[in-house]
């Protein structure tokens, strides 16, 4: 069996509007150290994040306390809306009500599945039988787990969407989908 622990970065500063460089707060600061309390005693075997910085800094901790070093895949990053939206809500809900619907310049969360899914599955063949841990984002996050549960749509990205950290843990045969669970921090 090999165990993905994803986990969703830690609380960010939306007054910075680019996307790859958005820090953490100082309560995201002290959620990346709950990340590495929670997940340093379950044998990770290898550590994958976004490149963003707020996935990178969510997991740092946990990196430098099991001495591993944070692979970074560009394919697990965030949706790209296009440009900022200050109607989020609103903007959500299109996207969730068609998988299809994406801003000029930006990606539908078709778009987002495929690729983090394309990834995943990568991921799933190359560590047959390890614990890994991704860190990603909530969006994404979201997506995956629509792949393996269809009716995981707007209330359930909803239910998950100001969790800032979250894990969750996913256990698979093969690249088949056999449990999930939220980890309490």
């Amino acid at each position: 069996m090999t165990v993905i622990y994803f986990v969703r970065h830690a609380k960010v500063d939306h007054s910075v509007k680019e996307e790859a460089i958005r820090p953490l707060t100082e309560e995201g600061l002290k959620g990346a150290l709950k990340v590495k309390e929670v997940l340093k005693d379950k044998s990770i075997d290898v550590i994958y994040s976004s490149p963003y910085d707020r996935t990178l800094d969510t997991i740092g901790p946990l990196a430098q306390a099991l001495d591993q070093e944070i692979h970074p895949i560009s394919d697990l990053r965030e949706r790209c809306i296009g440009r900022w939206v200050e109607d989020f809500d609103g903007f959500c809900k299109n996207q969730w009500d068609d998988f299809d619907y994406k801003l000029e310049k930006g990606e539908s969360l078709n778009e987002v599945q495929t690729r983090n899914i394309a990834v995943l599955k990568e991921l799933l063949d190359r560590h047959k039988d390890q614990v890994l841990v991704v860190s990603t984002h909530g969006t994404a996050l979201a997506t995956i787990i629509n792949y393996y549960d269809t009716s995981f749509l707007l209330e359930g990205f909803e239910s998950i969407r100001h969790k800032m950290p979250l894990i969750m843990r996913f256990d698979f045969d093969g690249d088949k989908l056999l449990s999930r669970k939220e980890i309490s921090l």
